[in-house]
């Protein structure tokens, strides 16, 4: 499968991932507040110097394709202390040296129950990859297709209804 990626306008191969831009605090945010008390990059969000963020991708596998997976790009609270630790390491080839970190995941996921608040654990990558986030185990659905999985029938359909596709 192949597809032009609205962001850069390359065709890419592979399934797309259902992205969100932002942590749900500054999407939720007037374009004032998020002038005033938010500092946001691709990688980093910061709310009045209190409440941190960091981008990072949770996969859910596809368990009728030996090599896809499903990814939303989403965000994660840090506390501060592992935010810095993160950020000071941000270039490092090794960062999965620091271990999983606790946070609360940051968006709200169209088609499901409300997500933003599940605990999770964001894992470091090495090579400059964002870390991934593994949800805790509960019985949200969400949580529920990270460690089960889903079809690819539902992927393309969930990207679809969600203009993605």
């Amino acid at each position: 499968m192949s597809y032009i990626c609205s962001q850069c306008g390359v065709t890419h191969e592979g399934l797309p991932a259902s992205t969100c831009r932002a942590p749900g605090l500054w999407l939720e945010a007037t374009e004032e507040e998020r002038a005033r008390d938010f500092r946001l990059s691709d990688d980093f969000c910061a709310f009045r110097e209190e409440h941190f963020f960091v981008r990072c991708v949770l996969k859910i596998p596809i368990v009728d394709s030996d090599s896809e997976v499903f990814e939303f790009g989403v965000w994660s609270t840090l506390s501060a202390e592992n935010f810095w630790r993160y950020v000071e390491t941000f270039d490092d080839q090794d960062q999965s040296k620091l271990g999983e970190m606790f946070g609360w995941f940051s968006n709200r996921l169209a088609g499901y129950p409300d997500t933003q608040g599940l605990a999770c654990h964001v894992v470091p990558q090495d090579n400059r990859q964002r870390p991934t986030i593994v949800l805790e185990p509960t019985d949200h659905p969400l949580a529920i297709q990270q460690r089960e999985g889903v079809t690819l029938d539902y992927v393309l359909r969930y990207l679809h209804d969600n203009g993605v596709l």
